[in-house]
């Protein structure tokens, strides 16, 4: 088609920063509307401005360190955040919000340092636009199942660009099969 599509609307499975970062795109309104998995913690995590976590206690997280992961599915820099009254130095106050693990060296967060993982915990997604893009979900899970019908999931052809013209075919004949539904009503 030329250029990614603005939105996209997925299940649970696909709450991963990649993927709300290749909805991104700061110069046009577009997102990924994917419901938060709880897989990890921190449903209510906050940034600041400049993009640091704020802890259970509201303070800003200061930037320990920066590294490539290189165990998930894409490899990517992280970041790893500290306690803010332990680290660089410790203030001698105590956690207003009595963390567990304070007498430990404080609470930390590891986050993948893309724009992606800080949508994916500030996107709104009691919005109505985010409602409106979300419904379109069942309409996606039916062509993908009418995709799958007519053999796109696992072609047997040997290379990509073969694998692509038989996608675009199999979507074409799936779009003129529902103008065929639009025709037949009228």
């Amino acid at each position: 088609m030329g250029h990614k599509p603005r939105f996209g609307t997925l299940d649970a499975a696909f709450d991963a920063w990649y993927v709300y970062e290749y909805f991104h795109n700061p110069g046009e309104p577009g997102f990924a509307a994917v419901p938060f998995s709880e897989r990890g913690g921190g449903k209510n995590r906050k940034f600041d401005q400049y993009g640091a976590p704020f802890c259970t206690a509201d303070l800003v997280m200061p930037l320990r360190y920066s590294f490539t992961c290189g165990t998930s599915l894409i490899e990517h820099q992280s970041q790893r955040y500290a306690c803010p009254l332990l680290y660089p130095e410790p203030s001698g106050e105590l956690c207003p919000a009595n963390h567990k693990n304070f007498a430990k060296g404080g609470c930390t967060a590891t986050l993948p340092a893309s724009i992606g993982s800080r949508l994916r915990y500030t996107i709104d997604r009691e919005s109505q636009k985010y409602k409106d893009v979300y419904k379109q979900r069942t309409a996606v899970e039916r062509i993908n199942s009418l995709a799958k019908d007519l053999g796109i999931e696992r072609p047997h052809l040997r290379n990509g660009l073969a694998i692509a013209n038989l996608n675009t075919l199999i979507y074409t004949v799936i779009n003129l099969r529902l103008l065929e539904r639009i025709h037949l009503r009228k």
